[in-house]
């Protein structure tokens, strides 16, 4: 596709495609952050596509951009629930375990091989899932399950001791 062609398609379904999202999310700023991300992963993603129909293409993206947000933003909204109830309830003995917990697994992530941390903080912190991960990192879904795997393995052992 050429930046003609591109800018063309950019003009002709922008509006739409924000509509879409907005409609879904009832959030206009947000519609229009999505829309223009998903542009730019069609845009990025262009060399490696055979697919014709770029418009079905760009719904399909901004929709799976729309569907992570809104998980990350549940989680969120879930930990601070979360958080909050557990403020009243917790003792100093409890949060003195959760700090020193907290450090020992800071300290582990620390310890861990880069590739593997990076997948699982893409993983756990992110809400990515592993094929997402694969096309970021440039690997193999595989590749990521290997080090995703090797990740909770050096977790369980280092936290464990």
């Amino acid at each position: 596709m050429t930046k003609s062609e591109f800018k063309t398609l950019f003009h002709q379904n922008f509006d739409a495609v924000r509509n879409y999202i907005w409609y879904r999310s009832g959030d206009a700023e947000l519609a229009s952050d999505i829309a223009q991300e998903a542009f730019l992963k069609l845009w990025e993603k262009q060399d490696k596509l055979h697919h014709k129909n770029h418009k079905a293409l760009l719904y399909k993206i901004a929709s799976d951009l729309f569907v992570s947000h809104y998980r990350r933003s549940k989680l969120s909204l879930q930990f601070s629930i979360y958080a909050q109830a557990g403020q009243h309830v917790s003792t100093p003995e409890d949060e003195m375990h959760f700090d020193e917990l907290k450090k020992r697994y800071e300290k582990t992530l620390s310890l861990m091989p880069e590739k593997q941390r990076i997948v699982f903080l893409m993983s756990r912190m992110e809400q990515l899932k592993y094929t997402e991960i694969a096309q970021n990192l440039g690997i193999s879904q595989k590749t990521v399950e290997k080090r995703m795997t090797k990740a909770l393995i050096f977790l369980r052992k280092e936290l464990n001791t």
